[in-house]
Parts: structure tokens; sequence; C-alpha cells
């Protein structure tokens, strides 16, 4: 290169320092500009000799970011000095200890979030994702991260003419993928709009230069249209006495593509191509009443279209966008969208979550920052929540970032503000873990719905919880936000935990009775005999109860001969004498009466339907003889209180089987083949006779009834504990 080039390069790169100090000014404090000096000539020692596909000098692009990062974003000097440093890092001999050692911990913090991971990655790892994940996790702790990678994505977006076709796809469709969609989360309108229409430049070319094409035709017309209407409003707002501003802009590319696309029209039928902005300048106290009188004043002079306002100001957007918008019909018949909004609106709205912090602590009543920060908050603790692939972890977080809201409430009146699309378990997860975990559905305004219910604007939800209730793996399918679902698989993956080490306790106990050493020989041994794979999924099997405690046993009588082909007959499933169900012919054999505990004659009575195993005393009766009551019947204190006298001891006795006929209440989420699994498990896995079964459904909540017979409380407990692990049972209880 001739020297020539090589000095007005140099100018050029001083030129740029220069820009950016002065950008950087107003917001510099004490000893500021000498680590921004000394950043500076760090990146341009590192970069030196290296240049960009385009030819020009390296330094040009970390000056760049750096400009884009307190001009269109408004960072501070961290943030500036990261930005100039944030490629040395990678592209260097510049370590992250080199870094520390220079401009602290939170530069080398930063500069670490926005550093490429090297080294291997295997078949079935997305490099990409794991970049993405090292990213965002980043947001646990300093958001400047993802403001500056916003910052890089955009100036490699504003030059990527220089790249090839491939390279340009690749890194549009990386773009419209995540950093889009963040920029949105995070409040950044103006970049979001910008790289939205880059991308559309460079996926699909033709569609983005025939809509800027037409737009540019349509300039002159649209100008003189705008000034025309905004003259009745212009003379009615001076008479209000502030300072304000009206502009009028056209959509973005990108936009009108959609609305093309979504309308299926052409664009000459596209009818808000165009927006106005009305801009107050006034305090803070004032903005709320002054947006309206200016709503009042738009819509006394053009007809407004209903269906279309919306009111940002009340109750902000999630990511802290304040605005009053509405769309009236203009006196040539075409339909203009007029935005509301003051000043410290429109930066927010402009500069996103950095702009927030510049009016943190102007007024108690500005609320536009509460939405964000509940939602970094919420990600952040998603975030040290970090489990899963890399791939499933970015979806998971994108399924977030580009979503409409639905507002609702608590039953004492607060705002929860969700992802259009969120349910009632959402809600719940919203509202804290653990309601979320015990939730077994909700009302909505005052109406019983299920989990899975859609959440809709004005709703006033009352979460409904059982201690019982536990995630099961079908939620997963009911919820959208990433609290919600992080926490349901962290429930799932805690409950496999607890069940693996209940499952050895009860291993370990079992082995000791039989008299077999616990090691690791004897363990592998009964997790192949139970014909699965490792023992974890044994102990697993076991806590849950899928493999009963007795069938262990089993395993004394062919520890010796395991090879044999034992496996196969004694897997099948158990022959259990088939109980003989006598409900009219007691047994006296079953219960002994009286101080001397005899063998008498009796009824059991229908009131409390006591079984063997529970607590009992026999009442005589005037023409009935002697009755059995549970000793928690509800008629047992007026009988104890009014007829002690007749109250007789009784104790069941164990010589004998009998059959007594029990009721159980119950409640659960509806789902497809909750039927079959109840009969399944009651009928073919327990052996148990039921008398009837009797299932009401409302809005994915059934309740329902079952009668039964079993032989002993410890029959009816086993068989409870069975039944309640069914996926979707909620709540089972005995009733009389």
């Amino acid at each position: 290169m001739r020297r020539v080039e090589l000095e007005e390069e140099k100018k050029e790169i001083v030129n740029r320092y220069r820009k950016l100090l002065r950008k950087a000014k107003p917001v510099m404090k004490d000893g500021d500009a000498k680590v921004i000096r000394k950043a500076f000539n760090v990146a341009l020692k590192a970069h030196e000799g290296m240049r960009r596909k385009s030819g020009e000098p390296y330094i040009f692009h970390p000056l760049n970011v750096a400009i884009i990062c307190i001009d269109e974003i408004g960072l501070g000097a961290t943030s500036i000095v990261a930005a100039l440093l944030h490629d040395v890092v990678e592209d260097t001999d510049i370590t992250l200890a080199d870094i520390k050692h220079m401009f602290g911990d939170k530069v080398a913090m930063i500069i670490d979030g926005l550093t490429k991971i090297k080294g291997a990655f295997d078949k079935d790892t997305s490099q990409q994702a794991e970049n993405f994940r090292k990213m965002i996790l980043t947001l646990s702790e300093d958001v400047r991260v993802i403001l500056i990678k916003l910052a890089d994505r955009l100036h490699n977006m504003r030059t990527l003419n220089s790249l090839t076709q491939e390279k340009q796809l690749k890194i549009a469709s990386e773009t419209s993928y995540i950093f889009s969609p963040l920029a949105h989360r995070l409040g950044l309108y103006a970049i979001k709009t910008e790289l939205e229409d880059l991308c559309l430049k460079y996926t699909d070319n033709n569609v983005y230069r025939m809509i800027t094409g037409k737009i540019n035709d349509t300039k002159d017309n649209r100008n003189k249209f705008i000034r025309n209407f905004i003259k009745p409003i212009r003379n009615e707002i001076d008479r209000l006495g502030f300072d304000y501003e009206i502009i009028g802009r056209s959509k973005s590319v990108f936009s009108i593509w959609q609305k093309m696309q979504k309308q299926n029209v052409p664009f000459e039928e596209v009818y808000d191509l165009f927006a106005i902005r009305i801009i107050a300048d006034v305090s803070s106290e004032q903005e709320k009443s002054i947006c309206w009188q200016i709503y009042s004043l738009v819509t006394d002079a053009y007809q407004p279209n209903p269906d279309r306002l919306r009111d940002w100001v009340s109750i902000p957007k999630a990511n802290g966008y304040e605005s009053l918008h509405t769309t009236v019909m203009s006196d040539k018949g075409q339909w203009v969208e007029v935005q509301i909004r003051t000043k410290r609106m429109d930066e927010i709205a402009e500069k996103g979550y950095a702009a927030h912090w510049k009016y943190k602590d102007i007024s108690s009543r500005v609320k536009s920052d509460m939405g964000l920060e509940q939602w970094l908050e919420d990600l952040r603790d998603v975030l040290n929540q970090n489990n899963g692939s890399a791939i499933e972890f970015v979806d998971n977080f994108k399924s977030n970032l580009y979503s409409d809201e639905v507002f609702t409430f608590t039953p004492k009146g607060d705002l929860v503000t969700l992802p259009k699309g969120a349910t009632a378990l959402d809600f719940a997860f919203h509202i804290h873990t653990q309601v979320g975990a015990n939730c077994i559905g909700a009302k909505a305004s005052q109406k019983l719905v299920s989990l899975n219910y859609k959440l809709r604007n004005g709703d006033q939800i009352e979460v409904l919880t059982s201690s019982k209730q536990r995630p099961n793996e079908d939620w997963l399918k009911s919820v959208v936000t990433s609290r919600a679902k992080s926490k349901i698989r962290d429930s799932l993956k805690e409950e496999v935990k607890l069940m693996i080490q209940e499952g050895r306790k009860i291993v370990k106990r079992k082995f000791t009775q039989m008299k077999i050493e616990f090691d690791q020989e004897n363990i592998s041994k009964l997790t192949k005999f139970f014909n699965l794979k490792i023992p974890s999924d044994l102990f697993q099997h076991v806590g849950a109860g899928k493999i009963d405690h007795a069938e262990i046993k089993k395993f004394r009588l062919v520890k010796k001969d395991l090879a044999k082909g034992f496996f196969k007959r004694i897997l099948s499933p158990i022959s259990e004498k088939k109980i003989q169900k006598t409900r009219d012919n007691q047994n006296t054999d079953l219960l002994l009466i009286g101080e001397d505990l005899n063998k008498l004659d009796y009824t059991l009575a229908q009131c409390c339907r006591p079984i063997s195993g529970d607590d009992v005393f026999a009442f005589i009766t005037i023409n009935e003889g002697i009755k059995i009551h549970r000793s928690n019947c509800t008629n047992a204190p007026e009988l104890f209180a009014n007829h002690g006298y007749r109250i007789l001891k009784a104790r069941w006795s164990t010589t004998r089987e009998g059959s007594f006929l029990v009721g159980l209440k119950i409640i659960g989420t509806d789902r497809i083949g909750i039927i079959s699994d109840l009969s399944n498990i009651i009928s073919s896995e327990l052996k148990v006779n039921m008398q009837s079964m009797s299932l009401n459904t409302n809005n994915g909540i059934f309740e329902g009834l079952i009668e039964l017979y079993v032989d002993h409380t410890f029959h009816l407990d086993r068989l409870m504990d069975k039944v309640e692990k069914i996926s979707g049972v909620v709540k089972l209880t005995r009733y009389n």
C-alpha cells in the first residue's frame, strides 16, 4: 500500500477516535478519558496490520462499535472500553488475564462474555448455540455484554457487503433468529428495526429493493399528505403551551413486508405505510395527562378506530415501552396511525434498557422499567439453572423474546404481564416456584379453569394449589415461559434424584434382610434381574414404586442361577389370589369385641365403612345388633356423648382375610387415557375389584368417586399410593 494511503488511514483512525471522545464527553467522569485512551492504544497495537474483508484497517470496527454503544444505545465509559477491546482476546495474543490486569475484573468479565468459545466441538454440539449460550449467560451478571454484542452485530450487518453471499446469509440468519428479537426484548427499537431491514436486504434482496423503491416513489406525495394531516392537530396543541415535536415517518421495510405477508396484499393495499409521532417535552408528573389531552385533540380532529387504541402509558410493555397508539381516518379516507408519547418515553423506546437508567430516579410514578427489570430478574433465575443442550437452551430463551404480551391481575389487583399464549400454569410459576409446583388449576375471573388455560387480557387469576400436587412431564406442554419450563425441569430432576435415593435405601434394606451383600456385583445382578440397563434405573423404579418391594425378595430365589433363563418366568405378572368379595356375609373371626375380646356377630356401619386395620369401636344398636364404626366417624362424637354406655371395645383379628367396601374421592386434570390408567392400576396391577366408578369433567378438571373392595388398610394404603402416582391425579381421599 502506498505511503499516502497509509497516512490517510492514520488520519481517519484519529478522526474516528476523536469522534468517539466527542460523543462520550457528556457521560465521562474524571479519569474516564485516560482509561479510554489506554484501551484505544491497546486495541490499536493488538490489531496492527489486521484488515477486514472490506480492506479497511480492523481498528475501524471496534471504534465504530464503541460509537454505536455511546451514541445509539447510551452506554458509559466502561462499555466504551469493553467495546474497543471486544475482539482482542479472540483475535490476538492478548489474554483475558492481561485484560484483567490492565482494566480490572468488570471489563474482563464483559470481554469474556463477548469472546467466542475456542476448541473442538463434537458432532452433536452446535458451536454457534454454545457461543449464544455463553453470551446469554452473562445476562445474569451484566446486561452490558448483550448491549455491546448488539452494537457489534449492528456494525457487522452495516458492513456485510464485503462478504460472500454464503457468509451474508449465515450472519443475516443468525441476526434474525436471536439478535433482532433480543434487541426487541430489551426495548432497542431503532436497532431492532435496522437489523430487521438489513436481514431482509440480504436474505430476500428482490423484496427489499421492491419495497424501498415504492417507498421512495411515494415519498413526495406522502410528505404532502403528512403536512396536511398534522396542520389541524398542530394548531390545537400549540394552545396547550408546552414544547413538542411532530414527526411523520415511513414504517420499516421489514414491517411493511410482514403486513403484506400477513394480509396477503400488495404494497399498494397496505394502508398504514407510515405513522405520525407526537412527542411532548413535559415533566414526569404531567406525562399521563398530557398524552391523553393530545389523544383527545387528535380524535376531535379525526375519527378514531376504537379497535386500534393501545394504551401503553397506563400499562407499559414488559420491555419498558410506553406510548399511546391510535389509528384515525383522515379526510382523504386513509387510515393513519398516531403515536403519542413524551420525550422520556421516546428516548426509552429508541434506546431501550440503557435509557432506563437515565430516568430511573426521577419519579416514583415512572413504571416503565419495572417490566424490564422483572424480565431480567426472571431471566437471571432461569439462566442460573442452566441445564440441557445449548440448542434447547437457546430455543427456550428465544421463545420468550419476540412475543406480544397479555396483561393479567392477581386477586389483590397487582398487574402481571406475561407473553401472549401464556397459561394459568405460567402465571402460577411467575407468582412463586412453589405455587407453580403445587398448582392444580385456577380461577379466571371467578371461573374454574385448567392448568393449560390461555390467559386473556384483563383476567384476574386465583391459583388453586394442593400440597399433594407435583409437576410432571405433561406440564412442559402447557407452559411457554422460560421460567416455568426451567422450574418444571428442575422439579422433575429433583424428583428423580429423590426416587433414586429412596430406592437405594430400600434395596439396601432388603439386601440386609435377605443376608445379601450390598455391593456393585449384586446390584448389577439385580438390575439385570429386572431387565434394566443401569443401577440408577433400578433405584428409580424401586423408589417410584414401579417395582414392588416384595418382588425384590424373588431375587434371592434365583441369585445363584441368574444365567438359566429365569428372568422371563419371574418377571411375568405376579399371580395373586383373587380376593373373594363377600359384602353381606361378614366373617366373625375378623373382629374381637368387648372387654374380653369375644367373637360376636356384627355389621359394619355404612356411615363410615370401616375396613380391617382401621381404629374402630363397637356400638350396640336397639334393633340392628352390634355395629362397627371407625373412631373418626362423623357420628362418633354424638354416639360417645349420648350413648356411651352402649359403646364396646373392638379390635381387628389378623387370623382371617376379609373384604371391605371402601369409597375414594379423586380430583385431577383431565387427559386422554386417564380412565384406562386408573382401571389398569386398580384392576389389573393390584387385582382389586371395583364396584363402581364415576367421573365428571369441567374445563379440564375432573372429579370422581370410586367404590372398591380391599382386605386391609395396608392394602388400601398401597392402592392409594399407586393411584396418586398416576399422571393427572392431584388429590385422592377416602370418603364415607
